[in-house]
């Protein structure tokens, strides 16, 4: 059965990562897999991030700072537990001298890391969870770069669609998990929620004196 489920794998992989490369995708899915490691894209995110900050109002700030903790909180639980104890090999690494997969197309270098899950799309999955909670409006494109910056794992080489597809999956659920430890927040502390310590209205008959 598992070997069934990698052959799959290999093959979207292929598909992906071979079939449907062509000279826009070999612009465009590097650009969009390094940008957190470039000048430009280091700029466009702390930019980004305080406009939300400054501009965003009260859901805005608190967007922004619960932002910090979850995404050392994603990368780390990628990075540093489920990739250590997976120890999948990415498919452009060799594994006892032999490719993992023959004919790839890697346009971005393969990195020393394991594979499953991909860090990009936990990363970005939980942000695009956050931050679609506190501006619901805004989740279809939130969700949308999520899954662009995820796919480009595939299209440059580096990853697998179920490691793309796994760190969706777990990105969200760290994303929910600090919302409902929010929301648990909120609730012992109205005056950080988004209504500050506003009261609900007293029912007709039960003020005082009555």
């Amino acid at each position: 059965m598992i070997d069934i489920l990698h052959s799959i794998d290999v093959a979207l992989f292929r598909f992906l990562n071979g079939t449907l490369g062509n000279p826009v995708t070999d612009v465009v899915m590097p650009f969009m897999t390094d940008l957190n490691t470039t000048l430009f894209g280091r700029i466009l995110l702390v930019g980004a991030w305080l406009l939300l900050f400054v501009r965003g109002g009260r859901t805005g700030r608190t967007a922004a700072l619960l932002l910090i903790p979850l995404i050392v909180v994603s990368d780390q639980l990628s990075s540093s537990f489920v990739k250590k104890f997976v120890m999948r090999p990415r498919p452009c690494h060799l594994v006892d001298g032999v490719p993992a997969v023959d004919q790839i197309r890697l346009l971005v270098g393969c990195g020393g890391g394991y594979s499953f899950p991909s860090s990009h799309a936990v990363n970005n999955f939980a942000a695009a969870t956050l931050l679609s909670f506190q501006f619901p409006k805004w989740a279809r494109a939130l969700f949308g770069w999520a899954t662009l910056v995820a796919l480009s794992r595939i299209s440059v080489g580096v990853h697998y669609p179920s490691d793309v597809l796994g760190g969706a999956l777990i990105g969200a659920l760290t994303g929910w998990i600090f919302i409902a430890g929010w929301k648990r927040v909120v609730l012992r502390y109205p005056v950080l929620g988004p209504a500050g310590t506003a009261q609900p209205p007293e029912s007709p008959g039960k003020g005082p004196g009555r």
